[in-house]
């Protein structure tokens, strides 16, 4: 039977049985620098779901983008490639517009740098990203939860099992992300760190690599080390790339043999999956909708 899927819970492993693990699971707390205050506030303020990582093997997976900033080190590693030695202020949450006044989200990590005065001398902009999950996470946290100390070592059934979901963080999450804020900053001429851990850099398209003094980009990736009875953050490495080069690769597919679709249809064609006649609809054959499942 498969392990339990959970790592950290409210920033501990889930095997941590310390005064402070269990102060922090009672209470609800993360110790992650939550922006929202000392409680997590995943999914919900009240009734929170408080994974911070899974795990996929023998390494564990960041599931919130909060647990990046344990010690604060992506904002020391990003200001280092925005402005090198430059004081600096960081604001989390800053609201990105167009030029028609319309949200084009929030940007996670703002860096600016400052001068002696205080006054604004140049920005850049920190993307966090975690992976989403599939499968079902909230009932084994729930059920880890009713008995930590019990529960830890539980074999969780295979059907749902938790576990990384790449191509929707990418697809649906990371290339969303670039397209709309990343190209308002692109324009503005401003750089951009984008943090991920090394699981899920691994899964992304090969990206062409540039010196850092020419980068728009730069892919701060890291991993997970066990010490002492935490996970600690810890910096792999750092890639640095062309913005458009970049949203071109990670937003372009690879593209397959046609035949292999044509096949598909014909097998569909075989079974009888079609979408009906026009007789059955009382639409004529051009103007029949999609079925909803393929507009998603």
């Amino acid at each position: 039977m498969p392990k339990n899927p959970l790592a950290e819970v409210f920033g501990y492993p889930v095997d941590n049985m310390t005064q402070d693990a269990i102060n922090h699971r009672h209470g609800r707390l993360c110790p992650f620098h939550n922006s929202s205050g000392i409680n997590c506030t995943k999914s919900s303020a009240t009734d929170p779901i408080g994974v911070c990582s899974i795990f996929e093997g023998n390494k564990i997976v960041a599931t919130c983008p909060v647990r990046f900033r344990e010690d604060f080190q992506i904002v020391s590693d990003a200001a280092d490639f925005f402005f090198p030695g430059s004081r600096y202020v960081a604001l989390t949450e800053a609201r990105l517009k167009d030029m028609y006044g319309k949200s084009a989200g929030n940007i996670d990590i703002v860096i600016t740098s400052i001068d002696k005065n205080g006054e604004i001398i140049d920005f850049g902009a920190v993307e966090v990203q975690a992976v989403y999950i599939t499968g079902n996470v909230r009932n084994v946290f729930e059920k880890y939860m009713e008995n930590p100390k019990g529960n830890y070592k539980m074999e969780w059934p295979a059907k749902n099992y938790p576990s990384p979901d790449y191509l929707s963080s990418s697809r649906k999450r990371l290339a969303p992300q670039l397209i709309y804020k990343g190209s308002i900053l692109h324009k503005w001429g401003r750089k951009m760190a984008v943090v991920v851990d090394e699981k899920f850099f691994d899964q992304l398209p090969e990206l062409e690599e540039v010196d850092q003094e020419f980068a728009d980009i730069a892919w701060m990736i890291y991993g997970f080390q066990r010490n002492k009875g935490r996970y600690g953050l810890k910096r792999k490495k750092i890639k640095y790339t062309l913005f458009e080069d970049a949203l071109s690769t990670i937003t372009t597919p690879t593209v397959g043999d046609v035949s292999d679709f044509l096949g598909y249809l014909k097998d569909r064609i075989a079974k009888g999956k079609t979408m009906g006649t026009p007789a059955q609809s009382g639409i004529p054959p051009e103007v029949e909708p999609l079925p909803s499942s393929l507009d998603k």
